[in-house]
């Protein structure tokens, strides 16, 4: 029986590619044993306002963190926390499903006492997976042998949860050296992110690149049909 895997570093709030990948595979592997890279998805994302995109960022501890690893990245307070939510709450108040799911996202928010980044990571993912109905098995770096090399590192991965086939968004294509995989005998998968179609969006132009929040705020239950791996029948 053939299994696909995934793997990526833990983004906060990501945008729907970052779940159509999950949901695309059978076991998600977070790959937050690695280094953290500042000004990247680690820590923020965006939304829509009516003065356009806007930053949600966690302020993280800037002495002693930086170099290290993600898993190991500290926040400087939970006063972020509060100050998300209010963003939230005044640019998606008027959006047709936020009532719905406003109180899955205040819980969220309000009860989120950890000082570690990617645990607070996982703790949206998981709560979005529940949302959208993903049964991916979620799985965490920090629990395997990490090979130093990228590449092999994806790969002795991929054994190690008996994978046959990686899924890897385009980006990786900078670094993977497909040959590898064919030796492995892994087939190797690029996530194709084009042609997403546009949903009722507050707050024009549209724009496809920001948090999955804005898609489940504005389409609730509908919001899998602006998807790219679930069955619309």
């Amino acid at each position: 029986m053939s299994k696909r895997a995934a793997i990526l570093q833990s983004n906060y709030i990501p945008w729907k590619g970052y779940f159509d990948l999950i949901n695309s595979v059978d076991e998600f592997i977070i790959l937050d044993e690695v280094q953290y890279t500042k000004n990247d998805w680690r820590n923020r994302n965006k939304i829509k306002t009516p003065e356009g995109l806007f930053w949600l960022t966690i302020p993280v501890l800037s002495k002693g963190n930086f170099g290290n690893k993600i898993s190991e990245i500290r926040i400087k307070d939970t006063n972020w926390q509060e100050k998300h939510w209010k963003s939230i709450v005044v640019n998606y108040a008027r959006a047709k499903c936020f009532n719905e799911y406003r109180n899955i996202f205040e819980e969220l928010y309000s009860g989120t006492d950890t000082h570690l980044l990617s645990e607070i990571n996982l703790k949206f993912i998981h709560a979005i997976n529940a949302i959208l109905g993903i049964k991916t098995k979620i799985s965490m770096s920090c629990d395997f042998r990490l090979l130093d090399a990228k590449t092999e590192r994806l790969i002795d991965l991929c054994k190690q949860v008996q994978a046959d086939e990686y899924i890897s968004g385009p980006a990786a294509k900078d670094y993977i050296v497909e040959e590898l995989f064919k030796e492995a005998n892994i087939k190797l998968t690029w996530m194709d992110y084009s042609g997403y179609g546009e949903y009722s969006q507050l707050h024009p132009p549209f724009n496809h690149f920001v948090s999955i929040i804005d898609l489940i705020f504005n389409e609730g239950k509908d919001s899998t049909k602006f998807m790219k791996t679930f069955n619309h029948a």
